[in-house]
């Protein structure tokens, strides 16, 4: 039995759409995509409509294709950097177009203008300098994007300026020379191990202070070169940064009011045998004066004699170290003269020392600071080619950002 065909819908009105039939797709659509209209919907007189002649999208005649030359010239000519490819590119695109009927006529001559006023321009550029100064900017542009980074990013021996003020937790520190006006110079940093979760900042401060004052002492050993307002300082973890894997603690040395010029570096790269063992003996003396208990002997009279103490162990090992080397013919008499004053400066921080209660400390107290040499040998450091000349004195301590 033959199938019965199904039965044609009745006709519509002339102009109105065919009741029962597929509206034809609109131009160039794709599945997902709007419908675009277009003349093949329907329109009144126009191509298309019915009662009316004409093929629907699929029945137009194909599209030229644009010649790739002609828009590689004109990508060349808009780059100023490439004018003399964008112009033979051009030139190679017309007569192409034109045997293989293509579209990008207007691009290839577009193309070909735009590369011989860069042309122009850059025989001008060239001529005058102009392109010299360009190209400067750029750097300097770049150089400064790169000079500006994070203060956990920063190396030892790079000095920089915050984007605030020192006391200020801070994201981004720029990198300047030493040479210049800065802030801060980095002595190293470490990384906190050890603790599943967010320490707290008393216990991140509590380490980094101490980590950093060794890592610092270990960077200035030449300490009288350090400018007297610049401290040890640190930047650490904060709670939020912690929670994002940051556990670096980058140690510097700053002044929190103004800047100063002139790298404060003296480690052991930098110095003699001579020079780093002669700091290396004397300087835990002055580490330690600057540890004196805040509360007087009166307040808290054990706190000051563990501190008199540790200053007297002090000054004995900087007596024996001395003795131990051969110092060079025109630094050891000074180093001779030093030693003999740390001996007097022995007897008298034992009597502090050994004070049994506050009114002997007190009365033990300033004979023994008189006996500690206030420049610490400065006769042997300029002997040693050393700073000879103590910074001004100074309150201040660690500082965290």
């Amino acid at each position: 039995m033959e199938p019965t065909p199904p039965t044609p819908p009745p006709p519509s009105p002339q102009g109105g759409p065919q009741q029962g039939s597929w509206p034809a797709p609109g131009p160039y659509t794709s599945p997902g995509m709007p419908y675009a209209a277009g003349p093949y919907a329907g329109t009144p007189g126009g191509p298309g409509a019915p009662g009316m002649p004409g093929a629907g999208p699929y029945g137009q005649p194909p599209r030229r294709t644009t010649n790739g030359l002609a828009v590689g010239s004109l990508v060349s000519g808009i780059v100023c950097c490439l004018p003399p490819l964008g112009l033979v590119l051009g030139l190679v695109a017309l007569p192409q177009i034109r045997k293989r009927d293509q579209a990008g006529k207007g691009l290839a001559v577009a193309g070909i203008v735009l590369s011989v006023l860069s042309c122009l321009l850059l025989v001008t550029g060239i001529a005058t300098g102009g392109i010299s100064a360009f190209w400067g900017g750029v750097k300097e542009g770049v150089d400064e994007a790169a000079r500006s980074k994070s203060p956990f990013a920063l190396r030892a021996g790079q000095c920089f300026t915050p984007d605030g003020k020192m006391e200020e937790y801070a994201t981004n520190v720029t990198v300047v020379d030493c040479d210049r006006p800065h802030n801060g110079e980095v002595t190293g940093g470490f990384k906190l191990t050890g603790f599943d979760g967010w320490p707290g900042e008393d216990t991140i401060d509590s380490i980094a202070e101490k980590r950093c004052e060794t890592i610092s002492a270990g960077y200035a050993l030449d300490t009288w070169a350090v400018p007297a307002d610049v401290w040890p300082y640190y930047y650490v973890p904060s709670a939020q940064s912690w929670r994002l894997g940051d556990r670096t603690v980058t140690c510097t040395f700053a002044d929190e009011k103004k800047p100063f010029k002139g790298s404060v570096r003296s480690d052991a790269t930098l110095l003699s045998d001579d020079q780093e063992s002669f700091l290396k003996t004397v300087n835990p003396i002055e580490t330690v004066t600057y540890r004196e208990p805040e509360e007087d002997p009166d307040e808290d009279f054990t706190a000051n004699k563990v501190w008199a103490t540790e200053l007297l162990g002090a000054i004995n090992t900087a007596y024996a170290g001395l003795g131990q080397r051969t110092w060079p013919a025109d630094s050891a008499a000074s180093v001779a003269a030093l030693r003999k004053q740390l001996a007097a400066a022995s007897k008298q921080w034992l009597k502090l020392a050994t004070a049994a209660d506050a009114d002997a400390y007190w009365e033990a107290y300033d004979p023994a600071w008189e006996a500690l040499p206030d420049d610490l040998g400065a006769d042997a450091r300029i002997a040693l080619d050393l700073t000879g000349t103590p910074p001004a004195a100074t309150s201040g301590g660690g500082a965290s950002a």
